[in-house]
């Protein structure tokens, strides 16, 4: 299988990423430049966490326009998995990828420590590693992690089980001291109505062995290794 990291003027996890599949899968891994246009080579695609062009009018504003992009979209469409992460899910959310947007922190500042997340569905080809109510520990980096839809996106969002992960205390608690950006109904993390592409503001790139404090987010890595060992090779429109 063949993995995709997007680098984007502006992003700086995009090596966060690539080491993480390239340490914890040992698969094939190659970065991808924002005006590439062909992605039918991959199985993943990785939109990583940074500041795309800036972050210039909003996070994930312009980079939704670039051309990779439009390959991006095509790349869903087929059944490829896409994950974003971060500055990655500021853009999907912009792109209409996925629903909703981000606002910034409550606290109007930028946001980098380890929070707790619960685990709300292990459905997906991006947690399946994971037991349902888990607990894990993995970092943010943020300034415009609220996260905020309308009522009625929210509401089919919940019912169709599309939150993927909440913000919650050490304990699994829904607190909202342990809610650091604000966001509605504590979501840290969600999917499209498909299930192949999933958004996460958390960074588990950089959780993926105790010596950075955490190892919690390598589970996400090898979720969708073992959604695509099982699956094998989508086959490419």
């Amino acid at each position: 299988m063949k993995f995709g990291v997007i680098t984007f003027p502006g992003s700086n996890c995009d090596y966060d990423a690539y080491r993480a599949v390239k340490e914890v899968l040992g698969e094939e891994v190659e970065y991808l430049w924002h005006q590439d246009r062909d992605l039918r080579e991959f199985d993943v695609v990785i939109l990583p966490g940074g500041f795309s062009y800036g972050d210039y009018l909003r996070t994930g504003a312009i980079a939704r326009f670039s051309a990779i992009m439009g390959a991006v979209k095509r790349f869903a469409r087929s059944g490829g998995l896409v994950l974003g992460i971060c500055n990655g899910f500021q853009i999907l959310l912009e792109a209409g990828l996925l629903p909703g947007a981000m606002l910034r922190n409550r606290s109007l500042r930028f946001v980098c420590k380890y929070v707790y997340l619960r685990v709300e569905n292990n459905s997906t080809p991006f947690t399946n590693a994971y037991k349902i109510g888990e607990v894990v520990k993995i970092p943010i980096a943020h300034s415009d992690g609220n996260y905020f839809a309308d009522q009625t996106t929210v509401e089919e969002s919940e019912k169709s089980n599309r939150v993927v992960f909440r913000y919650c205390s050490p304990g699994g608690e829904l607190d909202d001291r342990h809610n650091p950006n604000g966001s509605l109904n504590f979501i840290a993390g969600i999917m499209n109505s498909r299930g192949n592409v999933m958004g996460m503001m958390p960074h588990p790139e950089r959780a993926t062995s105790q010596l950075l404090g955490s190892s919690d987010g390598r589970l996400v890595f090898e979720s969708m290794y073992s959604y695509l060992s099982a699956k094998g090779r989508r086959e490419v429109s």
